[in-house]
């Protein structure tokens, strides 16, 4: 991919960062907000989408989203408040696609906030995927297919349409799955999650 390419894509594809969650399993501390390397989380993976390619970052709030406002330093993103966050992550993967209607913007590169052993370089992977808005790719780890998820904007509305509770994405993602350009970033990234007491070891 040319240079000129990459900075097409990276204008072109916006980084949408669903971090509503309220940590349920961890005692009711927003996920956004979990301590890492002397900050919240969430500026962590703002930084890591920004430093894979997407000039452009929303990031879906829920929990305690004043808190996170006036906690976390969130310079230059789009914070979009999701009321019904408790629903699950369809409620706030919908809420960021609607936050991107009108934007010019012609794919969401999808991650979540509670996978920091996703980095940079996952995220420029599955960017230098996109090729327009029918582009529909994802990471994958040994094969199995998990996050960051690029939706061209031809599957905004299909996707938001079956985004429902904690599943989010994956009905449309199952039914499209043929379409899917699986993007190998098992040797760069380690997909685990933050919900339990005993996954905060991975952070630092």
């Amino acid at each position: 991919m040319t240079t000129r390419e990459t900075t097409d894509g990276a204008r072109a594809v916006a980084g949408l960062l669903l971090a509503a969650g309220g940590g349920r399993r961890l005692g009711g501390r927003p996920k956004a907000l979990l301590p890492h390397r002397g900050r919240p989380l969430v500026e962590h993976a703002v930084r890591v989408l920004r430093e894979g390619g997407c000039a452009t970052v929303h990031v879906v709030l829920g929990a305690q989203a004043g808190d996170v406002r006036a906690r976390a330093s969130l310079p230059g993103c789009v914070l979009v408040d999701n009321p019904d966050w408790e629903q699950g992550m369809g409620s706030s993967l919908r809420a960021g696609l609607d936050s991107l209607a009108g934007t010019g913007a012609r794919a969401a590169l999808v991650s979540l906030v509670d996978q920091p052993g996703i980095g940079p370089e996952a995220v420029a992977r599955v960017l230098a995927a996109y090729e327009g808005e029918e582009s529909l790719a994802s990471a994958a780890y040994d094969g199995v297919r998990g996050h960051p998820v690029l939706f061209g904007a031809a599957h905004w509305a299909g996707t938001a349409a079956t985004a429902q509770g904690d599943r989010g994405a994956r009905a449309y993602l199952k039914e499209h799955r043929t379409a899917i350009t699986l993007v190998e970033c098992g040797d760069v990234a380690r997909p685990f999650d933050i919900d339990t007491e005993t996954d905060l070891t991975h952070l630092e």
